[in-house]
């Protein structure tokens, strides 16, 4: 039993490793259909829009997108192995809060530090209360997305810092080859977290944890060090996002990265990864968030309501949650 359920993992994980991964990715584990959403919904929005098809726009969308993009790194390595993160929002304003607030007293540099070393912190406690105290992850980042909000507040009384040093605006306000760096490092971070996923003994592990943890355990795998690394992982890619919403922003507010969390859940489950676990890839993710990033930039330039742009990608968590429930009954009829 334990040898049939990891064997599909395996299988995917060597074919990812092969000269043909990149290609193998689109057309596998249910991306297709995906790209051919991005595309056709492109082709519409440029019918409807002539100004979607312009060079600036393009840009402004990959630029817009990059926050929820990076966030949504963690989010898939998180969801792979079954679990949930919906503190990311309440993280990405909570750190850059602490940072602004240490850049201006001190420096730009340690600024930038204490955002990754708050973020970090907050995916830990996730990690060790879902991984080690054995606490259902919806509820506990459910808990931790109150009260680090709750502590923004609290420690911002309700004010924005304005006035942010060099060090904390130029990850997400510089330009480097008439690109935004936070664009760049968007795709450069997607890259990395493909091969990280793909091929190495650690994505490998994930992809076990979240397909079967106990099959996994038995198998020599620590599961609770894959899940608390997972964590992490999130928040420090929360931390990013905080760093580029700075710079943005040029400011740091308490209100800010509300509702994130569900552009992120949203970009990777369109992306193919299931909530169920065991599935996914940083390809599909990439996609989603491309997806979520043209949706919203189309239904801006067409002067929709914001209301109804919420509503937009409620459905689309929906219907992507209904299909990937269909497909694992599908695939449960099938053993059985």
């Amino acid at each position: 039993m334990t040898i049939t359920k990891q064997a599909p993992t395996s299988a995917a994980s060597r074919t990812l490793a092969g000269p043909g991964s990149f290609i193998h990715n689109v057309l596998g584990n249910n991306i297709a259909p995906i790209a051919i959403a991005l595309i056709a919904v492109s082709v519409v929005l440029s019918f409807m829009t002539p100004v979607f098809f312009t060079a600036g726009n393009l840009s402004n969308i990959v630029t817009q997108s990059a926050v929820v993009g990076i966030a949504a790194i963690g989010a898939t390595f998180v969801i792979i192995t079954s679990g949930i993160d919906l503190s990311v929002g309440s993280n990405i304003a909570l750190s850059g809060l602490a940072g602004a607030i240490v850049g201006q007293s001190v420096n730009g540099i340690m600024g930038v530090l204490i955002v990754l070393a708050v973020a970090v912190a907050i995916g830990a406690f996730n990690g060790v209360s879902v991984s080690w105290l054995r606490l259902a992850p919806f509820i506990v980042t459910l808990a931790v997305m109150g009260m680090t909000r709750g502590l923004t507040l609290q420690f911002s009384q309700g004010q924005s810092v304005y006035g942010l040093p060099t060090a904390l605006n130029w990850l997400g306000s510089a330009d480097l080859f008439g690109m935004k760096v936070s664009a760049i490092l968007t795709v450069i971070l997607f890259v990395i977290a493909h091969l990280v996923l793909s091929r190495t003994t650690f994505g490998h592990r994930v992809f076990a944890v979240g397909g079967n943890a106990e099959a996994a355990r038995l198998a020599g795998i620590n599961v609770k060090a894959v899940v608390f690394s997972t964590y992490v992982i999130a928040g420090l890619c929360a931390g990013i996002a905080a760093i580029i919403l700075l710079g943005r922003l040029d400011s740091a507010t308490p209100n800010a990265a509300i509702g994130t969390e569900l552009n992120v859940i949203a970009a990777v489950v369109i992306g193919g990864t299931s909530l169920f676990g065991g599935k996914g890839s940083m390809v599909g993710t990439f996609i989603g968030v491309l997806l979520i990033g043209v949706i919203n930039n189309g239904l801006t330039l067409l002067n929709v309501s914001a209301f109804f742009v919420q509503f937009v990608q409620g459905a689309l968590i929906f219907l992507a949650v209904l299909l990937d429930a269909l497909n694992n009954r599908r695939v449960r009829n099938l053993r059985a």
